[in-house]
């Protein structure tokens, strides 16, 4: 099922976005323009009677308030019929309770005034069917319309059409850059849609709050999602924010300037207070005169260059500035704009968290390295080394080698040596 301001159709299906009963449009769909009931909650003092008086939404952001006069228990999203001219209209209640009275002295309407129009009853089925086949006939009636006054060559656009829920009254909502006669096309009209016909001009900010849109900033236009009172945008604004006055950049989908341009305004406003008025204005040096080139506001820091090197920017900060603006006035030139940085002498602190200075987290994570490749480096890396010891090698197996002469000399004389004693001892034991 869907909600109040798609209807459903006869499929079970809402009429108007066919979102299968998950609607997703948020603010900007059937919750355009809604209020956040931050009192809805709170009960009222004893024997005082609630607020007779609620709040209206119509197509778009369309809103009025009605008296209820029967007392009918209502609440956020019923459709209600109230009273119209002629006949009757069909609107859902947006807002009940002690917030509409906040609102109403927000916009300067007193409770007590006598044009406030009722709220006849909730609306039944037969009023929903009448309001949802006058919605049906809005966008054929816009495009014959706008036919039409091409037709009468006017110059003028059709913007938006809304039905009565009675089917008795629409309003044409149209955007004209200068007067317009169009007594003519409420005739054909007439005739044409057999219904009476009100004109109302609205400016391209309305305009462009009643179609909606997709801003630069990839978001929602605010004027269709929350945005009520448009204030005059000037360039000023953009000047004091230091943005480049580009057309393309700083106009919205309405073609006028940006709403957004007054957000921040307020803040770059009271920022630049302590900024020095630095129009048309030079600060002289011994190295030359240096102009303004650009201000960062919230950093506080104003950038110049000399007249010699436009290229090279000169950060300074604004008690810089105004000392220096200070000096020219009493008619001294400083020997340059930068300030000569203070040398100080910090002192070391001892850190008495690591007392033995060695012991670290990590020194178990390091890999040992292998004394084999060691050995092997050190072998290749000297090889004076190398060769020194392969002659003691040599001469090691020289020293034992058995076809040395020497060696077998010495050895054959040993053995024989002995014989001559073993014989000599044999004959002296036998005599």
């Amino acid at each position: 099922m869907g909600c109040t301001g798609c209807s459903t159709a006869s499929v079970g299906l809402p009429g108007g976005c066919n979102n299968n009963g998950s609607c997703g449009a948020g603010e900007s769909g059937c919750k355009k323009l809604k209020v956040f009931d931050w009192l809805a909650n709170m009960e009222l003092p004893g024997g005082q009677p609630p607020f007779d008086i609620i709040e209206i939404r119509f197509k778009n952001s369309r809103k009025d308030f009605y008296r209820n006069v029967h007392s009918i228990q209502l609440h956020v999203g019923d459709a209600v019929a109230v009273e119209a001219s002629p006949g009757h209209d069909v609107g859902v209640v947006s807002i009940t309770g002690e917030l509409v009275r906040l609102q109403m002295r927000k916009k300067g309407i007193p409770a007590n005034a006598e044009d406030i129009k009722k709220v006849y009853r909730k609306a039944k089925p037969n009023d929903i069917e009448k309001w949802q086949e006058a919605q049906n006939m809005e966008q054929s009636t816009m495009y014959r319309a706008r036919t039409i006054a091409i037709q009468l060559n006017l110059q003028m656009k059709i913007s938006d059409v809304e039905y009565q829920g009675d089917k008795t009254k629409a309003i044409f909502y149209y955007t004209a850059d200068e007067r317009v006669d169009f007594r003519e096309l409420i005739k054909v009209m007439a005739d044409e849609f057999k219904v009476r016909i009100e004109m109302r001009q609205i400016g391209a900010r309305q305009e462009a709050g009643r179609l909606g849109g997709i801003g630069s900033c990839g978001r929602e236009l605010c004027c269709a999602t929350w945005l009520t009172d448009f204030r005059s945008v000037s360039t000023s604004a953009a000047r004091y924010q230091q943005l480049s006055l580009n057309p393309m950049k700083l106009a919205g989908q309405c073609g006028k300037l940006k709403c957004c341009l007054n957000y921040e305004l307020d803040s770059y406003i009271d920022a630049l207070k302590d900024f020095p008025e630095i129009n048309n204005v030079k600060l002289e040096t011994e190295k030359g005169k240096a102009f303004h080139q650009k201000t960062d506001i919230f950093k506080r820091t104003m950038f110049f260059s000399y007249a010699e090197e436009p290229d090279n920017f000169i950060a300074l900060s604004v008690e810089r500035v105004k000392e220096v603006m200070e000096m020219n006035k009493n008619g001294i030139k400083p020997q340059g704009l930068e300030v000569k940085p203070e040398i100080k002498i910090v002192e070391k602190k001892l850190d008495y968290e690591n007392v033995v200075g060695q012991d670290s987290l990590t020194r178990f994570d390091k890999a040992k390295k292998s004394k084999h490749k060691n050995k092997k480096r050190n072998k290749e890396g000297n090889p004076n080394k190398q060769n020194v010891n392969q002659n003691v090698v040599n001469e090691n197996k020289r020293e034992n080698k058995p076809n040395d002469p020497v060696n077998n000399r010495n050895n054959n004389n040993k053995p024989k040596q002995n014989n001559n004693n073993k014989q000599h001892i044999n004959q002296n034991n036998k005599q």
